[in-house]
């Protein structure tokens, strides 16, 4: 006998407001309209009220819907810059969805991201993005490191030393970042400028407290992640 399971969709309504209540009902109101419009009915609202947009989205409660969100969802918000302040950040957002097929729709904006011809050339202006981000993240940890051996800094572990298990502690949000852009842990190790079995060990330890639930870390990190064979029982 064959059994068939049918996957409920969820429709997120996500606001980013801040204290200012009327700021609130007009997001509110733009969303239902929206959704009404679409068709929808909003099946869950998230809220992230007098949070930074400069924050990651792993820090705020839009991290819920980022790892929660399976195919076919949508994310119905205001607009682009409620998913955050920095132009690469929402780029990596909506990069994510792409890749999860979750469509987004935004109300000012008039975006949508979903499978027509519009959201498959963002597709390759969201990857060239992601590429550039990389690039200068790389760019400025190599001239950091130059700036710090000029001044006579000596650089790595001192030999014979024993590593911590903090040491990586200050770069869990960019390595988080970096992960999420599909970046290898041996290059998040050169760009750190660690030994690439210190951003495995690093991730083994962390990855219930960086990416808890997050059902693309495990796909895409399998080995650091329960086992595949696991998963798929």
């Amino acid at each position: 006998m064959n059994y068939f399971c049918i996957k409920k969709i969820m429709v997120y309504g996500y606001l980013r407001v801040s204290t200012d209540e009327q700021d609130a009902q007009n997001q509110t109101l733009g969303i239902k309209s929206k959704a009404v419009q679409l068709g929808f009915a909003i099946s869950e609202w998230i809220e992230d009220s007098g949070v930074s947009g400069i924050k990651e989205p792993e820090d705020r409660k839009l991290g819920i819907i980022l790892r929660e969100m399976k195919e076919g969802d949508i994310i119905i918000a205001s607009e682009l810059s409620r998913f955050g302040r920095k132009t690469f950040m929402v780029m990596r957002i909506l990069e994510l969805c792409m890749k999860q097929r979750v469509k987004v729709y935004t109300v000012k904006d008039g975006y949508e991201l979903g499978d027509n011809i519009q959201s498959k050339v963002l597709a390759f202006a969201f990857g060239l993005a992601a590429e550039i981000e990389r690039e200068m993240i790389s760019q400025r940890t190599k001239e950091a490191l130059a700036r710090k051996r000029a001044e006579g800094v000596i650089l790595g572990r001192p030999k014979g030393s024993k590593a911590k298990t903090n040491k990586l502690s200050n770069h869990k949000q960019q390595i988080i970042s970096l992960l999420k852009d599909g970046v290898s842990q041996n290059s998040i190790a050169r760009i750190l400028g660690v030994h690439r079995h210190t951003v495995n060990a690093f991730v083994k330890v962390n990855r219930n407290i960086i990416f808890p639930n997050d059902i693309t870390f495990k796909h895409r990190w399998g080995k650091c992640g329960e086992n595949r064979s696991k998963e798929k029982a």
